[in-house]
């Protein structure tokens, strides 16, 4: 079968994981950020990618490395995240015989500079034709099925592995926006830290996650969670296992949450009253896979006394969101226009 153009896609290059929508087939990858290289003189040679990569973090012998090339939510090292992202491109393209690449739009945080811009749109406009950027919070607020076109507030928060972005959304455009650079990633190093400092045992990126997934809260009401942890104790230095707390992980991790909490104040206090009076009624809403955290709708609410709802599926809603947006683009032709202006969409 031959097809004269390759569909377009939608990319989320998210510091956790690399997610991909393809027009009218939905997600069609969600791999992690992650790359094994092997050093051959002074290249860099790619062994293994995504999920295969990330198992082999801190294992590895001499030799080998395992890259996570995208931190805080922008690359990091531009050589490995060329390579992971044309892997990833190649392995959802179709074996179609094609006359033009496909079109591409990437969601981004809102706070990243033209340099960071231009690095993600040098990283895979080989592979395209057309490169667009667009504002993660935008993204994942139509990726939530938020009423982004009406004349009142919508306020979405995306926390994401290396970012959190936070946008208030009226009238088809973005109204305020703010990007802290805390996020899950923030959380693994914090349960890390505490860990080492506190229990004198050392973990790694992998341990910390897990913690993270099994008893990690943002609430006193998950306190009663506990769980083994295996590492390796910086007073003996022999391998040793101990058992943490909910409650411990909760006291670990809660400048991160106190920190994104704050953002999230400082955007409220910046926007139009009117605007403000309508997040009262809406309320606040979350997205990205760092929304899953234990608790933290109720902490939310409770410290900011509004109303908190999450996506029905959080960690999808900015590639969904950028799917549709490139599938509708004319629907959001303002947006499109003041965002160029704002050097937000390039």
């Amino acid at each position: 079968m031959f097809s004269f153009v390759a569909r377009d896609l939608a990319i989320d290059l998210g510091t956790a994981n690399t997610l991909i929508y393809a027009k009218d087939a939905g997600i069609i990858l969600n791999e992690p950020s992650v790359v094994a290289v092997k050093k051959v003189g002074n290249k860099k040679v790619p062994i293994a990618f995504g999920a295969e990569a990330k198992a082999m973090l801190g294992k590895t012998p001499p030799g080998v490395d395992v890259v996570r090339p995208v931190r805080t939510g922008v690359i990091a090292d531009f050589e490995v995240a060329g390579m992971m992202l044309a892997h990833y491109l190649d392995k959802v393209t179709d074996n179609n015989i094609t006359i033009f690449k496909p079109r591409v739009i990437v969601g981004i945080p809102c706070g990243i500079t033209e340099v960071e811009k231009r690095a993600i749109r040098l990283s895979i406009e080989n592979k395209t034709r057309e490169v667009q950027l667009v504002d993660e919070a935008m993204a994942a607020a139509i990726g939530s099925n938020l009423p982004v076109d009406e004349a009142t507030a919508n306020m979405i928060v995306d926390i994401g592995g290396g970012t959190t972005d936070i946008a208030v959304i009226s009238l088809g455009d973005v109204v305020q926006a703010l990007s802290v650079r805390q996020g899950g990633d923030t959380i693994d190093e914090a349960i890390i830290n505490y860990l080492r400092r506190v229990r004198h045992l050392l973990i790694g990126e992998l341990t910390a996650e897990k913690i993270k997934l099994t008893i990690g809260s943002a609430h006193s009401d998950f306190d009663t969670l506990e769980m083994k942890v295996k590492g390796r104790s910086l007073t003996s230095g022999a391998p040793h296992c101990i058992t943490v707390t909910s409650k411990e992980m909760r006291e670990s991790m809660s400048e991160v949450v106190s920190s994104i909490i704050s953002a999230i104040r400082q955007t409220l206090e910046i926007t139009p009253p009117e605007l403000a009076g309508d997040i009262i009624s809406t309320g606040l809403n979350l997205s990205g896979g760092g929304s899953l955290l234990r608790g933290l709708e109720k902490r939310l609410s409770e410290e900011l006394g509004i109303k908190v709802h999450r996506a029905p599926d959080p960690i999808s809603a900015v590639v969904a969101g950028a799917g549709l947006f490139l599938q509708n683009s004319q629907h959001y032709q303002e947006y499109r226009k003041n965002a160029a202006e704002r050097e937000m969409l390039i």
